[in-house]
């Protein structure tokens, strides 16, 4: 018999009170490696009281006690990184170097939030009037929803609930149920590291688990990551009953290059950027906009690095993984018959990839199509696989346009050793997260990670300063202390002296 993955609710493992579950693949076998419960809106009401019962305690514990709590979890998390890179290679796929770098980058946040202390600190106007002092403290908000999706189960929770904890916070987080175990294993962690009980639980399942979330009314706010019509409906509805919401959507990242741009820079770049974690990251290079005369030879020299990429078994030595699922894997592969339909030229066909793994593993191979035409859905989907489409224009102001045109707006590079179009690129490009000669320009934790337009829905962007602020509100009190020699009364309206 295969493992059944509980929830984590109140301290400890919870078999909820429904009878639903679900596969977790491993997809490099193709096989299901264990079932995952599918919580009901009771399980997550339980959840939620919980975390509510917990609150009164730890949104009043010391910030030292709280302090001493993520640094706890961070030395446990730096020590048994491998192990959690182990779960994250056998459930998503992707391989262990870049399971281990995804843990890094939560790291990352993790250390951040140890420095709430500092980041917490209100402001004070001594003497605003005679005698009269104005300041402002930052206080939690209550219980917070996290919802995650399954290319990053490890690094997007801990984008999220080190800054909610660190700021007095309890999480009630629903991770993808495609690759579940990581939030179970970080809940025990955090366990282990000295949180107490209710202050962080995990429910499993789907849409049920995630409505009860989003209507719940003790859930103070919600964070989300994932498709773009999904963070719409997340924001839509969460806004609805009255909470906070930050919901960051999909994207169609492009990778601009000028013709003084150095090509082999440009040309590793967008390997790396196409095809790492098998395209499944909203911060994949999906679109290489090239200002021609370099199309031809910058193609050239993408196809060349692809003839070295060994697809395979995250475990042993690939370079790239399986995609998540099998359905995920034939969505994928049918648009290279939909570029060879449209008129594009399908370069490197990944659907007959030799993969060094078992032949049931959902593989497709790295892809490369040239020449896609701009009303081709190879161009304007959000494809989540290893797909890279090329697109040759004539001029930089070509590029802009074309980039700025589109829905999304998440993150953007551009390749080129002009200074001034790099700076004036940087300007000109309506996106929210910008790479000079960078491919990814994921911020590190004491920026803000998130895009404009239909990549993020709400005010408030993912960790750093953002992160901070939309864990906690404000309050501003104004105090007056009489002094003794004070007498007599004035019944009269407040005013500036």
């Amino acid at each position: 018999m295969i493992e059944t993955l509980d929830h984590w609710i109140n301290g400890d493992a919870d078999s909820g009170s429904g009878d639903r579950s679900g596969p977790v693949y491993d997809p490099a076998k193709g096989i299901v490696a264990k079932q995952v419960r599918f919580g009901t809106a009771d399980d997550v009401d339980r959840a939620v009281q919980a975390a509510s019962a917990a609150f009164t305690s730890w949104g009043n514990a010391s910030i030292a006690k709280r302090q001493q709590v993520l640094f706890a979890f961070r030395e446990l998390l730096n020590a048994r990184r491998d192990e959690l890179a182990a779960i994250l290679t056998a459930e998503h796929g992707k391989v262990l170097s870049d399971a281990a770098g995804e843990i890094a980058r939560g790291l990352e946040v993790v250390e951040f939030a140890c420095g709430m202390p500092h980041l917490s600190k209100g402001t004070y106007s001594l003497n605003a009037s005679t005698d009269v002092d104005v300041f402002t403290v930052k206080e939690p908000l209550g219980v917070v929803g996290i919802i995650s999706p399954f290319n990053f189960p490890a690094m997007v929770p801990l984008w999220f609930f080190p800054i909610a904890i660190a700021a007095g916070n309890t999480v009630v987080l629903k991770p993808s149920e495609k690759d579940p175990t990581a939030a179970s294993w970080m809940a025990g962690l955090l366990k282990e590291a000295g949180l107490p009980d209710g202050v962080f639980n995990v429910v499993h399942g789907d849409k049920e688990a995630v409505d009860a979330l989003l209507t719940h009314p003790d859930v103070s706010a919600i964070s989300f990551v994932g498709s773009t019509p999904i963070a719409k409906y997340v924001y839509e509805t969460a806004t609805r009953e009255g909470k906070r919401v930050q919901a960051l959507g999909g994207a169609k990242n492009h990778m601009l290059v000028l013709p003084d741009a150095d090509l082999d820079l440009a040309a590793d770049a967008a390997v790396n950027a196409g095809f790492g974690s098998a395209g499944e990251r909203c911060m994949a290079i999906s679109v290489l906009v090239a200002v021609d005369p370099v199309g031809d030879e910058l193609i050239s020299k993408i196809t060349e690095r692809m003839g070295t990429l060994r697809t395979g078994d995250g475990r042993g030595s690939a370079d790239m993984g399986p995609l998540i699922t099998r359905e995920h894997r034939d969505k994928v592969a049918g648009y290279l018959d939909v570029a060879g339909t449209d008129g594009a030229t399908v370069v490197v066909d990944g659907r007959g990839v030799e993969a060094d793994g078992e032949t049931d593993g959902f593989w497709l191979g790295p892809s490369l199509v040239d020449k896609v035409p701009t009303s081709s859905t190879v161009y304007t989907d959000e494809i989540f696989g290893p797909v890279l489409s090329v697109v040759r224009v004539g001029s930089y102001a070509e590029g802009v346009e074309l980039i700025n045109s589109v829905p999304y707006g998440n993150g953007t590079a551009i390749f080129t050793n002009d200074g001034g179009a790099a700076r004036r690129f940087m300007r000109e490009i309506q996106v929210g997260m910008v790479g000079i000669n960078v491919p990814i320009p994921v911020p590190v934790a004491y920026h803000s990670f998130g895009g404009w337009k239909a990549s993020m829905f709400g005010d408030a962007k993912a960790y750093g300063p953002h992160g901070v602020e939309f864990f906690t509100r404000d309050k501003t009190i104004t105090s007056r202390w009489l002094d003794p020699s004070h007498g007599g009364l004035n019944l009269g309206f407040p005013q500036n002296d």
